[in-house]
């Protein structure tokens, strides 16, 4: 039974939470749109065109999907703000993003469980990239 009581507690956590993800999401979309007012987007995107191209992506699609892969899934949400991208493009960055994600972080978690953390990350890349390019063939 909802009350008014789990109602105050509901809003006041969600409010808490969206300050600590806006600490992230802020600062990256920021970062991106300096980035491109700078033109140094530009760059990258050429440089990274030809890989991205396989996955039906834009060239700035690269640093979207660099940030999920070493800074976690809220960076990366955040720099894919500061770009305009369909929704096929999105998701195919999305499941790349959700395989391989945070990869210092969970290579902590996966050394800690005596696992090899040059297998899972390299696992964890493998099929990220080969889950983007099969997404994109399919329904790009």
């Amino acid at each position: 039974m909802i009350t008014t009581d789990t109602f105050k507690r509901g809003f006041k956590n969600g409010i808490v939470t969206m300050i600590e993800l806006s600490k992230i999401l802020i600062p990256v979309y920021i970062a991106v749109q300096l980035l491109s007012i700078s033109g140094i987007i530009n760059i990258i995107a050429k440089f990274f065109h030809p890989a991205m191209s396989l996955f039906g992506l834009p060239g700035e699609a690269s640093l979207v999907i660099l940030l999920g892969y070493f800074l976690g899934t809220y960076a990366a949400l955040g720099a894919m703000a500061a770009f305009e991208l369909s929704a096929v493009q999105v998701t195919t960055i999305a499941i790349m993003i959700s395989i391989a994600h945070s990869l210092f972080t969970e290579s902590a978690v996966v050394r800690k469980l005596g696992l090899s953390t040059t297998a899972s990350i390299v696992a964890r890349l493998f099929f990220s990239v080969l889950m983007g390019f099969l997404h994109f063939r399919i329904f790009g």
